[in-house]
């Protein structure tokens, strides 16, 4: 009898019913993406009549979306590390679900407490989700492979806040903030119905060969998170997020109020940016994979072409401020916004290069973990610069968020070598 092959971790093999159920899989979890960005964005698009209706200043709605962060980073790192053990497809099933049942508080009605309370239990349900979605996702796919199915789920992102942003700012506009989020919870729902009949863990998600537990067990957790090239991952995304979070919270607002654009004008806006980072993200995914298959090493494929991402982000943001044409500056901040936040991938694939099997839902959630920080701080330092300055606290945000991802991408250069801390690892 001749022994079935042997397949890596990660590997698809050449089954077509395989390979249909791999993309299956993320195509579901890029439309589950797309349900988490919306649930983060809709504060932001309905900030002004949030703060009308609640009798807000600028930072106490910087403090509640900021509260959404509280225990985003606690639970990031706990379902990291469960799903190298537990069933990928439960945890998403489960956070999908708990995330329709976050919306439903404040959506009936009540106050400021509500609402803090349902973002502080709706950013728990929502830490894990991007990277155990990439986890998920990436087990169907050996490494060579992975760049255009973790760029899809990163482009979820982007979907998500494209389609959203016009629909929501519509129900927001025409029914109210609160009916806003019925809708969400319904959709919410709907997506995890789906889920529990055509999600599918991956059959080489968690590997089951000896040899690879043992090298699993080898190495621990501290190794990893103390590799150079997971720490300048980690504080290059760090940067990026904190421009993701100014998007999701700020963006609408710093349109209407200080570039005095309309309510309708400004739900149409608040796209650019993330359609320029679908573009890059795009753009860096064939850059990458065409550099790896000419035999550039991962620090100039990965490491290289993210860092010159954040470089171009971190320009255009710090020119921002110092030109006066509207126009100008609209095409800046969605350029800048655009590339600073196009990192996400760039991340998640580097770090999943250099983890050993069974450690990468560990290795992304804890980095998930450290880098959602940015989104609890960077809402609450926006409110108190707008209350403290008015409309240039706006500007000043600008040119804080520049010289960050400019920090960023010095990290990136300097320190990911994924080669180099793959190889240092497994001996």
């Amino acid at each position: 009898m001749t022994a079935a092959p042997t397949l890596v971790p990660g590997q698809v093999d050449g089954d077509a019913g395989h390979g249909r159920r791999a993309w299956t899989v993320t195509a579901l979890l890029v439309v589950f993406m797309m349900v988490n960005f919306a649930d983060k964005s809709v504060l932001g698009l309905a900030a002004d009549e949030i703060r009308a209706d609640l009798h807000l200043n600028a930072t106490q709605f910087g403090l509640a979306n900021s509260a959404f962060f509280l225990l985003f980073s606690v639970s990031a790192i706990a379902v990291g590390m469960a799903a190298d053990r537990v069933s990928p497809k439960l945890l998403i099933l489960v956070m999908a679900v708990l995330w329709s049942v976050a919306q439903v508080p404040a959506a009936v009605g009540g106050g400021l407490a509500v609402l803090v309370g349902s973002r502080v239990f709706l950013g728990a349900a929502e830490g894990p989700a991007f990277p155990v979605a990439q986890q998920a996702t990436l087990a169907w796919f050996p490494n060579d492979r992975r760049n255009l199915p973790g760029a899809l789920i990163t482009v979820g992102i982007t979907l998500g806040v494209i389609v959203s942003a016009p629909t929501l700012s519509w129900v927001i506009q025409h029914h109210g903030w609160r009916t806003a989020l019925w809708v969400l919870a319904v959709v919410g729902t709907v997506w995890a119905a789906a889920w529990a009949v055509f999600g599918t863990d991956s059959p080489h998600g968690r590997p089951t060969p000896a040899a690879d537990e043992e090298v699993a067990v080898k190495i621990p957790y501290r190794r990893i998170f103390a590799s150079r090239t997971w720490i300048g991952s980690t504080i290059a995304y760090f940067t990026s997020y904190w421009t993701v979070a100014l998007m999701l919270v700020w963006l609408p607002s710093y349109l209407r109020n200080a570039l005095d654009y309309s309510a309708g004008t400004s739900a149409t806006l608040v796209v650019a940016p993330w359609a320029v980072g679908a573009v890059v993200l795009f753009g860096q995914v064939w850059l990458t994979g065409r550099l790896m298959r000419r035999g550039a090493g991962s620090k100039t494929a990965r490491g290289r072409v993210g860092a010159w991402l954040l470089v171009v982000g971190a320009a255009c943001l710090l020119a921002v401020p110092w030109v006066g044409n509207v126009l100008a500056q609209t095409v800046l901040i969605s350029v800048g916004l655009g590339f600073s936040g196009a990192y996400a991938t760039v991340a998640a694939t580097t770090v999943a290069e250099i983890a050993p099997p069974g450690r990468s839902g560990g290795a992304l959630g804890l980095m998930n973990a450290v880098v959602t920080v940015a989104g609890l701080l960077a809402p609450a330092v926006v409110g108190t610069l707008v209350d403290a300055e008015g409309d240039s606290g706006y500007q000043h945000a600008v040119l804080l968020s520049g010289g960050l991802v400019a920090l960023g991408a010095v990290a990136a250069f300097t320190l990911i070598d994924p080669g180099r801390d793959a190889a240092r690892l497994r001996r």
